[in-house]
């Protein structure tokens, strides 16, 4: 199975509202498979349509360790939200970089099933994190959009440095650190 190409920041794509999906059925099946599968071998916990470049509100999110617990969601509109929480983020789209960023706690999430089917669903921890990360792709914002000036002009400094001389290793470890 070939695998699809996540986008990387500073890719204008990235920016693009994603469309609501109104058919259902094999090649929707197909995509959120090549989806997950593009996930994993990226080494990631969450991907958005979006950033393969396929602009339909879709994502995909696995936070368990085993890569056993697939979740996809089609359609997500969080409908109420709770607390707030902080949580180093990094992303697929933005390699190598991670920052704190302020989400909240808990959400409830509308979304629809791979059949069309509409579900509700409940999210702390983690997966709260995840969820509205990949939310975010699907109206063309990225975490880097949350950082305070400081930090998004020490981010901006790296990438051009990154964009000058690709082999740099000056973007932060990655080393036990998982991009959603």
């Amino acid at each position: 199975m070939t695998l699809l190409t996540i986008l990387e920041y500073p890719d204008p794509r990235l920016r693009t509202i994603a469309e609501e999906v109104t058919t259902f059925g094999e090649e929707l099946k197909k995509f959120v498979a090549l989806m997950f599968e593009t996930m994993y071998q990226a080494k990631g916990i969450g991907l958005a349509a979006s950033q393969v470049d396929h602009h339909y509100r879709v994502i995909v999110i696995d936070i368990s360790d085993e890569k056993n617990d697939p979740i996809c969601l089609i359609n997500p509109k969080i409908i109420k939200s709770e607390g707030k929480t902080s949580y180093e983020e990094g992303c697929l789209s933005v390699p190598n970089f991670f920052e704190k960023v302020e989400r909240a706690e808990k959400i409830t999430v509308n979304y629809q099933s791979l059949d069309g089917l509409e579900r509700e669903m409940e999210a702390d921890g983690l997966l709260a994190i995840c969820i509205q990360h990949e939310m975010d792709h699907l109206i063309g914002k990225l975490f880097v959009d949350y950082l305070s000036t400081l930090k998004r002009n020490k981010f901006k400094k790296l990438l051009e440095k990154r964009l000058k001389n690709p082999d740099t290793e000056d973007f932060q470890d990655q080393a036990g650190r998982k991009a959603i």
